[in-house]
């Protein structure tokens, strides 16, 4: 008997959810929107009550208790997100299907998805949308002691084109997701990113940034690659931005182990399907 696995991406803006075979052949796939957790999470069950699984993943947007051992493992935390702080995710899904389920951030599943495809054992994967997430995997496993990463909160030293702009993290203002998601962008200029035009200059500003999470990765966690998926990095010339900003900031401090234009990347997935499939190899890892 074959066994199906299912993958939960949740994130801030929709739920992707899909179902695959024990090669990780996607056999059907969703996009629900995030609405309350009660109706999202619902619809998200319903939708594997109506197609069985063996197992899931589930890829949350954080920050999420992933420590076993805590009282709210499985738990969304201290999330800005509107009704969602506090929801106990993973809990309900097990009372509800039954099955096993194995859970991380999006950007870990993310991270997962690409080490699968590309058979790297140490690299980083940043998200660059409507917030910034990172995950990172060491030896094939995830980073982390009593949590996972959040670096997306880094702090960043400021464009000097950019000194008078606040930043819009409600946590920190002026982090890495504060000044470079994709919301600082209309929160600068008053035009939401997808109407600005490929050649303004708040495209270099944000790749100055993004650079600097990329030379920061490199620096202390030394990957043989990283990664940028999301929606900000589909800007036409983005990853070309960042790749000229990396170089002149980290100045050849270090060696990298393969040429810039391998180092900095674009996922290996088509269309941000990278934790999807991290989700379903995460799935398989909690049933055997």
């Amino acid at each position: 008997m074959s066994n199906y696995y299912g993958s939960v991406e949740a994130g801030g803006t929709k739920f992707v959810l899909a179902i695959a075979d024990e090669n990780f052949k996607l056999i059907d796939q969703i996009k629900i929107p995030t609405e309350t957790p009660e109706k999202t999470i619902q619809a998200s069950i319903d939708y594997f009550m109506e197609h069985p699984v063996q197992a899931i993943g589930i890829g949350s947007f954080g920050p999420i208790d992933v420590s076993a051992d805590s009282k709210t493992y499985g738990f969304i935390t201290s999330t800005p997100k509107k009704h969602w702080a506090n929801v106990d995710l993973v809990g309900q899904f097990k009372q509800a299907l039954q099955v096993p389920i194995a859970f991380t951030t999006d950007v870990n599943a993310s991270a997962y998805g690409e080490m699968i495809v590309t058979g790297l054992e140490n690299l980083v994967y940043f998200t660059i949308g409507t917030g910034i997430g990172g995950g990172a995997i060491q030896s094939g496993h995830f980073i982390g002691g009593c949590s996972h990463a959040e670096m997306g909160h880094q702090m960043i030293k400021r464009h000097p084109d950019d000194l008078d702009f606040e930043g819009i993290c409600p946590f920190h203002n002026d982090c890495l997701e504060g000044l470079a998601a994709g919301p600082s962008i209309e929160a600068r200029t008053g035009i939401r990113g997808e109407n600005m035009p490929e050649n303004h200059p708040v495209w270099d500003i944000q790749a100055y940034y993004i650079a600097q999470a990329a030379v920061n990765a490199t620096l202390t966690l030394a990957p043989e690659r990283i990664i940028f998926g999301g929606g900000v990095m589909e800007v036409t010339g983005m990853l070309e931005r960042v790749q000229k900003n990396f170089e002149q900031l980290l100045n050849h401090y270090v060696t990298l182990p393969c040429p810039l234009n391998e180092y900095l990347t674009l996922p290996s997935v088509a269309e941000n399907g990278s934790a999807t499939l991290g989700n379903f190899a995460l799935a398989k890892s909690v049933l055997y």
